[in-house]
């Protein structure tokens, strides 16, 4: 070893991760802070802006493929949320308090930027982006709470549904800004999009059914552990390989498996046991990849664009909840609970910057600034609203 940072053996950062992981969970307990902010900041701390303790070759080797399987086992617990029991217990209500957040977040930021009188395709785009948000942290903040009950569950069966319309919604925003910009390969950009949703809900479907049937049948009783997980990861990387989104096709799959399987529990259950190692090392290195220098070009347009993200988020929400039929704790608590935003709104920055190259930069900078500002504090006001829930 020569004593560069880059010599560091892996077992080494590993545990060094590890171990914030330790002290956020201890540190969360006894103040406000919930541990994903955290571990996001323990991350900026071991990253390039901070120690510099995570070679720049480590975070590109670990980071994708832990995103992915972050974004499976997060994506197969909310499954559970809307299998086909549930939807029919409440489907209504879920799917009317999430299309009406998705839209009115839409309607708000796109409102409010018109205003400011910003580029039309620009404001477009980023009202659909704002309609994402995160659902492995808001489900770690539940985890962490261990929160229950009706508030519980409406949140992460809203929280497992919406990114769905708000893909479906970013499609569509694709497409007109296609048209308002002259792009001629309109058509190829939605067939793209949709290809992504139906080929993750095929998918999940396709490896859910022979989970749901095999899941705790190869020994009597409890499943083992190698099951679950090896269905689940078998789903991160399938949709690595066809190139759709991780958390739908794990999310069908669980919402499959829960849905058809005699013991849906189980499968559940056993990968509850082994998802916060896994959480700990995604967010430490989630935190570690964020590009601070964002904030350094982060103007008035970043700051509107939060505000009204989340004033759009909050009113979506009330405004659907009443709809809907929701209780007064529900109305009341449910939008300051969906404010995170994470990968998948990054995701859709980065689609939106292929499309437009000539509007990237500023696409980029509103996207990654606002995310790490709401990927540090948003989760505290999660943290909050479950609290006051209560």
């Amino acid at each position: 070893m020569t004593g560069s940072l880059d010599d560091f053996p892996t077992a080494v950062l590993l545990g060094i991760m590890f171990l914030i992981g330790l002290a956020a969970d201890l540190i969360g307990r006894f103040t406000f802070l919930p541990r994903v902010t955290l571990l996001l900041l323990g991350g900026l701390a071991l990253g390039p802006t901070g120690f510099a303790l995570l070679p720049e070759a480590f975070l590109q080797t670990w980071f994708p493929a832990l995103t992915n399987i972050a974004l499976a086992l997060i994506g197969f617990l909310l499954g559970q949320q809307v299998s086909i029991s549930a939807l029919r217990l409440h489907g209504a209500q879920i799917i009317t308090i999430s299309i009406v957040k998705v839209i009115g977040t839409w309607l708000v930021v796109a409102a409010g930027l018109f205003a400011l009188r910003a580029d039309p395709v620009i404001v477009l785009l980023l009202a659909a982006i704002a309609s994402a948000t995160a659902p492995t942290a808001i489900y770690d903040v539940v985890h962490e709470f261990r929160a229950k009950g009706e508030f519980v569950d409406t949140l992460l069966s809203v929280v497992a549904i919406d990114d769905v319309w708000g893909l479906i919604l970013f499609i569509l925003v694709m497409a007109a800004t296609g048209v308002l910009a002259g792009d001629a390969s309109i058509g190829a950009g939605v067939a793209s999009g949709l290809r992504e949703i139906g080929g993750s809900l095929l998918l999940g479907i396709a490896l859910g059914i022979p989970m749901a049937y095999l899941t705790g049948r190869v020994r009597r009783g409890e499943p083992m552990l190698a099951e679950g997980m090896g269905f689940v990861l078998l789903g991160a990387g399938a949709a690595e390989w066809f190139q759709v989104s991780p958390i739908l096709t794990a999310m069908t799959m669980g919402t499959t498996v829960a849905s058809l399987a005699k013991h849906h529990e189980r499968p559940f259950h056993a990968i509850e046991g082994i998802e916060w190692p896994f959480m700990i090392l995604f967010f430490v290195l989630a935190g570690a990849s964020l590009e601070t220098a964002a904030l350094e070009h982060a103007g008035f347009a970043t700051v509107a664009y939060v505000v009204l993200r989340c004033t759009g988020i909050y009113l979506g929400a009330r405004i659907g909840c009443r709809i809907a039929g929701a209780d007064e704790v529900t109305r009341k608590w449910l939008g300051l609970a969906l404010f995170p935003q994470a990968g998948v709104a990054i995701g859709m920055a980065l689609l939106a910057s292929q499309r437009f190259p000539d509007l990237a930069s500023a696409i980029l900078t509103v996207v990654l600034a606002s995310t790490i500002f709401l990927e540090i504090f948003a989760p505290v006001v999660t943290r909050q609203a479950l609290r006051a829930s209560a």
